[in-house]
């Protein structure tokens, strides 16, 4: 994934600090912006708040970060619909039906958390002005802010 976004920066590579590893071992920044794609749904509430307050105390004032990954309720019958939704668009889209079952099993497998409970995380590590910009299924997408 480095590579590809070496190589899609191009010529403005040398503007971008890439980092391989997790979040305790990046550089404290101050930095303009931070992205976190497809990660923050394999964390734990705990570990995915404490991972929210360090991307926080890394980025300078005002910096926005991005956050996309699994998101949507997970008690009550709103669960299973999304769900459903989301395999159904997948054999729709030409996945094998075994495999798109799979998708339904998100629910075992993930700790995933409400897009409530997703929001209420990223202000209790200290980012405002949360928007939801992005919502595809069981995807979600935020921007947030440091204070």
């Amino acid at each position: 994934m480095l590579q590809l976004a070496h190589t899609t920066l191009g010529p403005l590579a040398s503007r971008a600090r890439l980092h391989e590893g997790y979040i305790d071992t990046a550089p404290m920044g101050p930095f303009d912006g931070a992205t976190c794609l497809l990660t923050l749904h394999f964390l734990p509430r705990a570990k995915r708040l404490e991972t929210l307050k360090q991307m926080h105390v890394r980025l300078r004032a005002g910096a926005p970060l991005v956050v996309i990954h699994h998101s949507f309720p997970n008690e009550g019958p709103d669960q299973d619909k999304w769900l459903q939704r989301n395999a159904a668009f997948a054999v729709a889209s030409g996945m094998p039906s075994a495999q798109a079952e799979n998708i339904r099993a998100l629910k075992e497998r993930l700790p995933v958390l409400s897009p409530e409970q997703d929001t209420d995380l990223l202000s209790e590590a200290g980012f405002t002005h949360i928007e939801l910009f992005y919502c595809a299924f069981t995807f979600k997408g935020w921007v947030a802010y440091r204070r």
